[in-house]
């Protein structure tokens, strides 16, 4: 009766269920997987939703690329970052689950394939499977930084490719894409007629970036390239639901994906007037959020390094942006039970190293976003349970 794009199996997995038995046996823990600012204790500026009750929202504009106001104030926010793009050139979505699908729909026959890096978010499989388009994994490696393993995307490209996807900063390495990097998969981009597809939501969120990281993948103009942005992060209003993708590229392939992302995005008109109303106070009123943000993660980031040092048998890798960090632990069980003892035993939650397809055992990932009264302890005692 069900499509096979939604999984057959829909069981927790051992860490879910043993999250929902502490739950349920009325047990507390301390969540060191946090991603949700409005719940991290992040003070929001008086009046910053004002503009939602803008008299303006109550008018109903159907533009399927979205108001021409909230497309100015999103070029804006990229001028900001040093990346010049034209409010034509930008699309609002509801969110970039919702870019990745139009985008999907845009470049891929069902069966058809994008490459999407490991270690990484694994939302990918969802979305991919959701449109019929097969997520095909390139590498990323650690050497003091994470970088691409181009000769590995080299060689996942096939008949089947339309686009490569690149996370930078990387969600949860940290990675951020080098000017090196960009060269060559412009190159790669260019001899196989790809799109290069850069999710930038974490870009406001430097921690310690490496010699050479870009600003954009939209540094460039060589080949069609698509950056994804969105509330969720720039402002810490994921509840809000208003996200964007900015493209550029040469002349005639750009306006061939704009008219056909057109026809796609009027097909939903997904977006609701309230925010893109609202979103040049938005976007303006949310420098004191971000400024918050970003020194937490600095912060819990310091803090981390701090604990590590002090227990040699683990180690913190480089996180050069984001809210999240790696940790490499001793290699004495398989992470899930590793997850449910620190659960269990430590009424800690870490979300294990596998979850985001890390090559092997033995590594962990803690939010740095995490409220400051809990994460100095908590870590103390993730690493004393982990690492003794």
């Amino acid at each position: 009766m069900f499509s096979s794009r939604v999984p057959g199996d829909l069981g927790p997995n051992s860490v879910a269920a043993a999250v929902e038995r502490m739950r349920l046996s009325g047990r507390s823990f301390e969540d060191l997987t946090v991603s949700n600012p409005t719940d991290a204790a992040i003070e929001y500026p008086a009046g910053l939703l004002d503009g939602l009750s803008d008299h303006k929202s109550l008018l109903y504009e159907p533009l399927p690329f979205g108001l021409p106001a909230a497309r100015e104030a999103v070029s804006a926010e990229y001028a900001r970052r040093g990346v010049r793009v034209p409010a034509t050139h930008i699309v609002l979505t509801a969110s970039s689950s919702e870019s990745y699908a139009l985008l999907f729909k845009l470049l891929c026959d069902p069966g058809e394939s994008v490459l999407v890096p490991t270690p990484s978010y694994p939302l990918f499989e969802h979305l991919t499977r959701l449109d019929c388009v097969h997520a095909l994994p390139y590498r990323t490696e650690y050497h003091g930084t994470w970088t691409i393993d181009l000769e590995d995307l080299r060689y996942a490209i096939d008949e089947t490719t339309r686009a490569i996807l690149v996370v930078s900063p990387n969600n949860p390495t940290g990675q951020w894409l080098k000017r090196e990097e960009l060269t060559a998969l412009v190159e790669l981009c260019a001899a196989h007629h790809l799109v290069l597809v850069g999710d930038e939501v974490f870009a406001d969120y430097p921690i310690d970036p490496a010699p050479g990281a870009v600003r954009s993948v939209l540094d460039q103009g060589d080949v069609l390239t698509v950056s994804l942005g969105g509330l969720s992060k720039a402002v810490g209003l994921p509840q809000l639901k208003l996200g964007w993708m900015a493209l550029r590229g040469p002349a005639s392939l750009l306006q061939s994906a704009l008219m056909r992302l057109e026809i796609a995005a009027d097909a939903y008109l997904s977006v609701g007037t309230p925010v893109q109303v609202a979103a040049p106070a938005l976007l303006k009123g949310g420098h004191d959020v971000r400024l918050q943000i970003r020194e937490r993660v600095m912060s819990k980031y310091r803090d981390l390094l701090e604990a590590v040092a002090r227990h040699p048998s683990c180690q913190a890798l480089r996180a050069e942006g984001g809210w999240s960090a790696v940790l490499r632990i001793p290699h004495t069980m398989p992470e899930d039970e590793c997850v449910i003892r620190l659960l269990e035993r430590q009424h800690l939650l870490v979300h294990p190293g596998y979850f985001f397809d890390f090559p092997r055992d033995g590594y962990l990932v803690v939010s740095l976003l995490t409220r400051p009264d809990v994460f100095r302890s908590a870590t103390e005692r993730l690493l004393g349970a982990v690492c003794s």
